[in-house]
């Protein structure tokens, strides 16, 4: 409970009139003995009123809070949360309500203004934008209330536990991206279309015909019809796509509002979305995080869900990027070949350790290594160089530049695809090169 301004004014005015009544008496000017006791009358009378208002600031009862919010936020989008405030006053009363966020939301229109009225509910609304994905919870929403006499206001931090999930900007990514991928699809003809061959799906029974195999009769169906009757098969054409995802240090390097490791997870879920499109199944593996996360590959629009919901708290750690052992480990969960996306941000360091555990992989599934490029080279690169600092930073770009583009090289040279992109164009990129590799059927 603090004084409001108006018991500070009063206050003020008096404490001004003693000071110039005591002056004049010290000056030896004649002031009447009633014009003494107005003024101690007069701070007596706010001292007794202010204690009664007090007392009856703590005797109002709080006012009950319901907080309004998607169970879901999306990174870097405003949503809005709405406030309903009940209460059991009998007089209007003028409040102040601040809703307590966790750290890494930010706001909009906070605090808010609001007069709470007798018998009717007010409803109040502010805006919220994630900084970061994760689970957060609201604690506390605190109000400040008025006295009856308006000399107090006392701050109430009410109770109201809520959570919401942060998940990567799906939606964002729909407006633009997916949308483009659904054109590419219908423009390229790209459609899930079985093969008739010796594959291990069942597609129809059929007469039998010259060149086919013993094997594909079907006795009981030929016996039925009394004449040779044949199994037909499709290929399978579906596919599995693991993402290897590195949550390491080198991923929190910054591009704009978001961090190397939140372009490369919306890049993944860009392919995810098209690939399960396609009829390929999903799963994705972490390494260098805190808590590994490995999700295995299922079909279905479904598993973007799952996708979402496995990914939605992930964080870049720390840790230093350790492929051996991420190759290891995924070596021992995925039996069945696939296309594993190596999403990384390559260094020149890497050359001997990332060749070999690449190398150990590929022998097992097919690899494509996508790497994010800074941002900053580019600009470093195009800069005018005029003076000494500027050529330094240059040539260090160029060199460090070269580096990568042989450790690229040797990668190439070892049969792995190498994908190199800015962040910003790393899941246009990957889409364009799956649905390439898609029409041309070397998937």
């Amino acid at each position: 409970m603090k004084p409001s301004r108006l018991l500070l004014t009063w206050l003020a005015i008096l404490l001004a009139v003693g000071i110039v009544l005591g002056a004049l008496r010290a000056l030896g000017v004649a002031v009447p003995e009633t014009l003494l006791s107005i003024h101690w009358g007069l701070l007596l009378a706010l001292l007794a009123l202010a204690i009664l208002d007090a007392v009856r600031l703590r005797r109002l009862p709080s006012p009950r809070v319901q907080r309004q919010m998607p169970g879901s936020l999306a990174l870097g989008r405003w949503s809005e949360v709405r406030l309903t405030i009940s209460h059991d006053f009998t007089q209007p009363l003028e409040t102040v309500v601040f809703d307590h966020l966790p750290d890494g939301l930010s706001f909009e229109h906070l605090p808010l203004s609001a007069e709470l009225q007798p018998g009717q509910l007010t409803q109040l609304g502010y805006r919220v934008r994630p900084l970061k994905r994760g689970h957060f919870t609201f604690e506390h929403c605190e109000i400040n209330l008025p006295s009856p006499l308006g000399l107090w206001s006392d701050k109430r931090l009410i109770k109201v536990l809520d959570n919401t999930r942060v998940y990567p900007d799906f939606a964002r990514l729909y407006d633009g991206q997916l949308l483009a991928v659904d054109n590419w699809l219908s423009q390229l003809g790209i459609r899930q279309r079985q093969r008739r061959g010796q594959g291990q799906e069942f597609h129809q029974l059929r007469e039998f015909r010259e060149g086919d195999s013993l094997r594909q009769i079907d006795w009981k169906a030929t016996a039925r019809h009394r004449t040779p009757i044949a199994r037909e098969y499709e290929d399978e054409r579906d596919q599995q796509i693991i993402f290897m995802l590195d949550c390491g240090r080198r991923m929190r390097s910054q591009d704009g509002e978001l961090a190397h490791f939140d372009h490369a997870l919306n890049a993944c879920l860009l392919l995810s979305y098209t690939a399960l499109r396609q009829g390929d199944a999903v799963g994705l593996s972490t390494f260098a995080s805190e808590q590994p996360r490995y999700l295995a590959p299922v079909k279905g629009t479904g598993q973007l869900n799952v996708l979402l919901n496995t990914v939605y708290d992930l964080d870049s750690s720390q840790r230093p990027a350790d492929y051996q052992a991420a190759v290891t480990q995924l070596l021992a969960r995925q039996k069945r070949r696939a296309l594993v996306v190596l999403v990384t941000n390559l260094r020149d360091e890497d050359d001997e350790e990332l060749l070999t555990a690449v190398k150990r992989l590929g022998q097992r599934h097919r690899v494509l290594v996508a790497s994010l490029r800074e941002e900053a080279l580019d600009r470093l690169r195009q800069a005018p160089v005029q003076t000494l600092p500027e050529a330094l930073a240059y040539c260090g770009t160029v060199e460090y530049s070269n580096a990568r583009a042989t450790l690229h090289e040797r990668l190439s040279a070892h049969g792995m695809t190498v994908l190199q992109a800015r962040p910003g164009e790393l899941g246009a990129e990957l889409v364009t090169l799956y649905l390439g590799w898609k029409k041309a059927g070397d998937l």
